[in-house]
């Protein structure tokens, strides 16, 4: 494995990580690292970093949505140009062209249902090559980007025997 596919792991399993934690995981000295670093960084090939936050854990609770989109191109329109549209929004939290029954996957995040849902009909259906929008309103968020919520130990379900 490189050292930039190595540092890439380390990062993806915590980016707190420090330089010193990551040279004494892998033959680089802290140096070493913190090149690596800044490499991927100016590449663009690390975008960011961000906290996965379990948000049954605040009081504030936020509400989000995956939306499936379907849409109809036109000659001076690209999946590009739909995309560079919805991703300003704010409300917009991830958006994925894909495979399958639809063309995009979105993540929408907002204080209420009401919210998303007005967000959604106010601001994505209108938009016209958006031929249906389809929203799943998460429920429970179980696992985020490779990090488990909860102990596990918080299953009240009656145990049943035959």
């Amino acid at each position: 494995m490189s050292s930039r596919a190595e540092i890439l792991a380390l990062l993806r399993e915590n980016a707190r990580y420090s330089a010193e934690d990551m040279a004494r995981q892998t033959d680089l000295d802290p140096a070493e690292v913190e090149d690596v670093i800044a490499e991927l960084e100016a590449d663009g090939v690390i975008a960011g970093y961000q906290a996965i936050i379990d948000y049954r854990e605040l009081e504030d609770e936020r509400v989000r949505a995956l939306v499936e989109l379907n849409v109809t191109l036109d000659r001076e329109t690209s999946y590009a140009d739909i995309a560079e549209r919805l991703a300003k929004f704010p409300e917009v939290e991830g958006l994925r062209l894909v495979s399958g029954d639809y063309d995009f996957d979105m993540e929408v995040e907002g204080d209420s249902m009401s919210e998303v849902s007005r967000f959604i009909s106010e601001k994505v259906a209108p938009v016209p090559e958006i031929t249906q929008t389809v929203t799943h309103y998460v429920m429970e968020s179980y696992k985020e980007r490779g990090i488990v919520f909860g102990d596990g130990d918080d299953d009240d379900r009656l145990s049943v025997s035959p």
